[in-house]
């Protein structure tokens, strides 16, 4: 299949430096840092990215719907839909009925899954000492305040 010649860089078409684009840089590095982190529990156990961070949230919020676990990780809701699917299906998420409301299902980690997230997060808080240990302590502390400026006003 031919395609046709990309146009180069001109004035009229001012293509954006991604390199020095502050959210590109941003997804680059969660990117990176988040698949060094998978690698391992992927290859453990059978767990992608959505599925930990589905996990990780009902580690920290027990009785969580599925429309709060996808507003509380900021990612999209067929994602955490199919995440939690997966998840139920393997026995490492619970999923009950609010006080007998058959409408609404509240979310919990089962005994598998917390045997799993007992594994995973020492896993994840060491990749993040690995990473956090490039910087120095005044650089960690003003990555911190950074992070908490940029963080919508609405996050957990």
């Amino acid at each position: 299949m031919k395609h046709a010649p990309s146009k180069q860089a001109s004035p009229e078409h001012a293509p954006l430096e991604l390199e020095h684009f502050l959210p590109y840089q941003l997804s680059i590095v969660s990117n990176t840092v988040s698949q060094a982190i998978a690698d391992d529990y992927q290859r453990r156990f059978d767990l992608g990215v959505t599925e930990w961070r589905v996990m990780a949230v009902l580690a920290r919020f027990d009785g969580l719907s599925a429309r709060q676990v996808a507003e509380r990780t900021a990612m999209d809701k067929v994602a955490v839909s199919r995440a939690l699917a997966r998840l139920v299906e393997a026995g490492r998420v619970s999923r009950g009925t609010h006080d007998g409301d058959k409408r609404r299902s509240v979310l919990s980690l089962s005994e598998a899954g917390w045997a799993i997230h007992d594994q995973v997060a020492p896993m994840a808080r060491q990749r993040e000492r690995e990473l956090l240990a490039k910087l120095d302590g005044e650089e960690q502390a003003w990555l911190e305040r950074i992070l908490d400026k940029l963080m919508p006003p609405d996050s957990p």
